[in-house]
């Protein structure tokens, strides 16, 4: 698995997943949207974690900046 996200995209996904969670835990989202926002969130999660988004892999989209020596 090569990574394919680089720091900001991770720290973007991180802070959305941290806004839902605040969201779900203040009773503003409930219901389905709720549980599917959670899903989401958690999968933002585990991706930032990984740095691999498999979405990106059919299209060849690259977050990370390549570093050349």
């Amino acid at each position: 698995m090569k990574t394919n996200m680089g720091t900001t995209d991770r720290i973007l996904r991180l802070l959305v997943a941290v806004i839902v969670a605040i969201l779900y835990a203040t009773d503003q989202i409930t219901g389905a949207t709720a549980v599917i926002l959670l899903i989401l969130s958690g999968v933002f999660i585990l991706t930032s974690f990984m740095s691999f988004c498999p979405l990106y892999l059919p299209f060849g989209i690259s977050t990370k900046k390549n570093t050349v020596k």
